[in-house]
């Protein structure tokens, strides 16, 4: 097997998936400005990438340049043969890895028995693991699930995946229940680390939730013992997120002021809007550039303002004017 988590030197970041974040054109603008250790592909429905006429429609979400190795691939679905169709796709597009979703919380993929409802049923959960080995046998599977559905479940759910020897496992450290509305239980981790030490050796453990930052991931990767950190939220208007050579502009109003400036900021904006007109436009709705305009467009003069005439532009050459009339008269 082309196992390429084992060479990572650790602690190790990665870039969460993200739903209509995360696609191609964004992951291009993180690779020239911050690239992280991992790449994770927006989430993909094994449904439909199973299912000849959906599969046309999703290759799409499956896009990746060579730039962005290692690239894993984030796939959901209960069904365990066409996750063991999908993973074969994936392996046959070039990724370096396949990850199973089964921490989402969206009510339309759980209905499907997918993402977090797989905490329900550990056993179908294992059978699906063993799919996605069996359609990329060559691969590294990895699962990406919470500490439990409605509690605390570490000690009785984690274990079913580790008996599976999946190369990696990223725990968000919050139950679907929780969803992201109470800080992260980044104490539960060495919980989670002792039963990988005991189950299963070789599973590198990845902690997500509430990472600010590259020293705040180093920080709580150190304190609890798992080898990496994925964050998520934190990427947010900030492209410069996994750079390592420069300051790390905060998340927090009044801090990182100076890194990057607000012309910078504005003027990769526009750069990624273009990429994703490029790349995208013919595919996704333009709408979905606008969440990525409301963190771009924030702790500054005039910001707010901004982002009222941004909401309103309809294509790449109208926020590319907005942003230079904004800059010239600021």
């Amino acid at each position: 097997m082309n196992n390429f988590w084992i060479k990572l030197k650790k602690p190790f970041f990665v870039l969460a998936p993200m739903a209509d974040v995360t696609d191609c054109a964004f992951r291009q603008i993180i690779c020239k400005y911050g690239k992280p250790d991992v790449f994770w592909t927006e989430f993909v429905s094994a449904d439909g990438l199973a299912h000849p006429d959906a599969r046309e429609k999703l290759l799409i979400d499956l896009k990746f340049e060579k730039n962005e190795h290692p690239i894993v691939a984030q796939i959901f679905g209960s069904n365990a043969d066409n996750i063991r169709e999908a993973t074969k796709l994936c392996a046959e597009l070039g990724f370096d890895g396949v990850d199973i979703n089964m921490g989402c919380p969206d009510k339309s993929i759980e209905k499907q028995g997918a993402g977090a409802s797989c905490m329900k049923d550990p056993a179908h959960a294992r059978e699906i693991i063993r799919a996605a080995k069996e359609g990329a046998p060559n691969l590294p599977i990895s699962v990406k699930t919470r500490i439990g559905y409605n509690k605390n479940e570490i000690e009785t759910w984690i274990p079913e995946i580790l008996k599976e020897g999946v190369a990696v496992l990223t725990v968000h450290l919050r139950t679907r229940k929780e969803m992201s509305l109470v800080p992260a239980h980044w104490d539960l981790m060495p919980s989670v680390v002792a039963l990988r030490d005991k189950i299963a050796p070789e599973t590198l453990i990845i902690g997500n939730g509430d990472v600010l930052n590259l020293e705040d991931g180093k920080k709580k990767c150190f304190e609890t013992g798992c080898d990496g950190a994925m964050l998520g939220r934190a990427i947010f208007g900030n492209p410069w997120l996994f750079q390592r050579t420069s300051p790390q502009p905060s998340p927090y109003k009044g801090e990182g002021e100076l890194f990057p400036s607000v012309k910078e900021k504005l003027n990769v904006m526009v750069e990624h809007t273009k990429l994703f007109e490029e790349l995208l436009g013919g595919h996704k709705n333009f709408a979905i550039m606008k969440k990525h305009y409301k963190a771009y467009c924030n702790d500054f003069r005039g910001a707010k303002e901004l982002r009222v005439k941004l909401m309103e532009a309809e294509n790449s050459s109208e926020v590319e004017a907005t942003v230079n009339e904004f800059l010239k008269n600021n």
